[in-house]
């Protein structure tokens, strides 16, 4: 029986090891042990239990706690939590994903114990470094023995930085092997996407009309730290309501939430308050999230998960940050960078919903990514 810590810190990460738990259970039950490891990178009960609990992901065995504070000492106190738990278990494997300090912290304390790396979400690049996660998601991979491309720009960009497009077994970080396998999110908006038609109540909870209203996320530090940005995403949000009397759908973070008596323009924030189109709502779960993809008629996020969530569902999106890791988005026409720019994100608006021409072709594998997954380690490191 082969043993792997999966280490989970913030809700698309839960949401993203649900794919792998699931296949586990269903088809490598009696070949993989998976022991789950939650950091509580970030932890609030709308955010991170509800997924567990609605995605039917396994309790963690170990629940860090580490709570938010600064990048060196939050990623410190979880090297030295995760190299503890590694030693204790002596897992085959650690499995990371994506790009936050947990990632980093797992790839560091696995890395440094010779324990083999693996990381689902490999090769995303927006090419920025003052985005921390630009950091995390490069070092992750540095060290990575077997990493997972969604996209074939993720594969290229791996081969660009120095890896082997083809290598041979034995597989270590000294020679890893690269996988363009598909994207384990499009596994799960596929399976649960029924689901939330039959769980999910929010369209009619919040009286919304199908495929006629705005769904908006807004959490990024660069978004909800900096006053200028922050009054552009409003202030484009507002004026596009008023201007073509459209719903928008907002369900706050509670970053956002914060920061908002504290960054918005006290008259935009009266207006928006007041406004008879803007809903803004609690963070919502997966499948409530999965419900307003499908009904909305546009979606705009500075969120890189959202925004393939709009792809999956045939939504177009325009892109509330500078970059965008998912480039072939941007490349097919679906979705637009207008960054916090207020005039260009009302054209971009303008633009998107104006086409009847948009193609949203096959970008990310065929749904059974994680099964993919599961089966490459299992061949390759069961028995390091």
């Amino acid at each position: 029986m082969m043993k792997i810590v999966t280490i989970i810190g913030a809700r698309p990460q839960i949401i993203k090891a649900a794919a792998l738990s699931r296949t586990i259970k269903q088809k490598f039950s009696q070949q993989i042990t998976e022991i789950i490891v939650h950091t509580g990178q970030h932890y609030d009960e709308n955010m991170s239990q509800v997924f567990f609990d609605e995605l039917g992901i396994p309790e963690p065995n170990y629940n860090l706690n580490v709570g938010s504070d600064g990048h060196g000492k939050q990623t410190a106190t979880m090297i030295v939590d995760i190299e503890e738990i590694l030693v204790t278990e002596n897992p085959q494997a650690i499995v990371l994903y994506g790009d936050t300090n947990s990632t980093l912290a797992g790839a560091i304390a696995a890395s440094k114990i010779h324990i083999p790396v693996v990381h689902i979400e490999a090769g995303l690049r927006s090419f920025n470094k003052a985005m921390p996660e630009e950091i995390n998601r490069i070092m992750c991979d540095h060290v990575s023995t077997l990493l997972f491309s969604p996209t074939k720009s993720g594969f290229s960009n791996l081969v660009s930085e120095g890896f082997l497009s083809i290598a041979k077994p034995p597989y270590s970080a000294n020679n890893p092997k690269i996988y363009h396998c598909g994207d384990v999110m499009y596994d799960n908006s596929l399976y649960f996407s029924e689901i939330a038609d039959a769980k999910a109540n929010i369209i009619q909870k919040n009286n919304l009309i199908q495929n006629n209203f705005i769904l908006a996320t807004i959490h990024r530090n660069n978004n909800t730290d900096e006053p200028l940005r922050l009054n552009a995403l409003f202030s484009a949000l507002y004026k596009i309501s008023e201007t073509h009397k459209v719903d928008v759908v907002l369900p706050l973070h509670p970053r956002t939430a914060k920061l908002l008596d504290v960054n918005l323009n006290s008259d935009l924030l009266l207006k928006v308050k007041s406004s008879n189109y803007f809903k803004i709502i609690k963070p919502v779960s997966f499948l409530e999230m999965i419900a307003l993809e499908k009904n909305c008629k546009i979606v705009m996020t500075d969120s890189g998960g959202v925004q393939k969530e709009a792809f999956y569902f045939e939504k177009p999106c325009v892109i509330l940050r500078p970059e965008t890791e998912w480039v072939e988005l941007v490349q097919c026409g679906t979705a637009i960078i207008a960054d916090a720019d207020e005039q260009k994100i009302i054209s971009c608006y303008d633009a998107l919903t104006s086409k009847t021409d948009l193609q949203f072709q096959k970008l990310y594998g065929d749904g059974n990514a994680a099964e993919f997954i599961c089966s490459e380690i299992l061949e390759h490191l069961s028995k390091s």
